[in-house]
């Protein structure tokens, strides 16, 4: 990490004489001074100007999953010390991975796209093991790679605020009487502005996150608020609201899943494995056909009078 420095380079011979003279001029001397007394005290301050600059550090930033960069990340660094076998049918997702991050591709998409399957299969294993429905399949995923743009804290609040917005608007245009869909870009219009207000009084708070924050993770978390709109039209508002925190906890476990290091590594260095364990496991989770934890507690005390 580079650190900017200063360093002091002695003036030329009649720079510098002019500026004994100046400090000559504005320094009380003892009259019985000799020239090269004054020279070399001054050379002394000049020399110890350097060592009182205070060099401060730039914060070390955490590295973005969604972004690629120019610097060696971790993830190329593990790829490039990887000690890879001859080419056979139990390594060559391997090969063609290793040598398409040596062509330039970044081996952050890459994991991102293997590990994707990964987070599908964990909200369908909590719908069908636990009950946890959320807002299907799709969008706990889609969130939770937001949240890696964006981090934990500033995700969470732009999907809070992003609902409480395009609810607010929901109940602005009972007035207007139009149709689905220009009713529902009149919603993205509303929440659009509430966004763009929230990003106009981020320098006045200082909120560094949110100012430098990218398009993407707010175009997907804009695009939540049809879906919570539709819940609320086709359900009710109760049921929008436990659809929403459910949706919200499995994009959190999505978001430290995909953010755990040691997965990414295994990842990337045992790409065949990791695939067919994948499948195996999303094959296993359709084969079961049982009650679900949540269901086995609403209908508990009806469990226990057959026993």
């Amino acid at each position: 990490m580079a650190v900017n420095s200063r360093v002091w380079a002695a003036p030329p011979e009649s720079e510098r004489m002019k500026i004994l003279e100046e400090r000559l001029s504005e320094v009380p001397i003892d009259e019985g001074a000799s020239l090269d007394a004054v020279e070399a005290t001054f050379s002394a301050e000049a020399e110890a100007t350097p060592a009182a600059v205070v060099e401060e550090k730039p914060e070390e930033e955490k590295p973005d999953l969604t972004q690629p960069t120019k610097k060696e990340t971790r993830l190329e660094g593990l790829l490039r010390t990887q000690e890879l076998k001859p080419l056979n049918v139990t390594n060559f997702l391997r090969h063609a991975i290793a040598e398409t991050v040596n062509r330039g591709v970044p081996p952050n998409t890459i994991v991102l796209i293997l590990m994707f399957p990964l987070v599908a299969s964990l909200v369908a294993a909590a719908r069908h093991f636990i009950g946890i429905t959320g807002f299907g399949i799709f969008t706990p995923a889609v969130i939770s790679v937001a949240f890696l743009a964006t981090g934990i804290v500033l995700g969470v609040f732009l999907f809070i605020f992003i609902l409480v917005a395009a609810t607010g608007a929901r109940f602005l245009m009972r007035r207007f009487k139009i149709q689905y869909l220009p009713r529902m870009a009149l919603l993205i219009w509303f929440v659009s502005m509430a966004i763009l207000g929230l990003i106009i009084i981020s320098p006045w708070v200082e909120y560094e996150a949110l100012m430098n924050l990218g398009i993407f993770p707010i175009l997907l978390l804009i695009l939540l608020a049809e879906t919570f709109i539709d819940v609320q039209i086709t359900r009710s508002f109760s049921q929008a609201v436990s659809m929403t925190i459910e949706t919200l906890i499995l994009a959190t476990i999505s978001f430290y899943l995909m953010n755990w290091g040691s997965l990414q590594d295994f990842v990337l260095l045992h790409p065949e494995i990791f695939v067919l364990l994948a499948a195996f496991v999303n094959i296993l989770v359709g084969k079961y056909a049982g009650l679900r934890l949540l269901e086995v507690w609403k209908f508990r005390h009806v469990i226990k009078g057959k026993k």
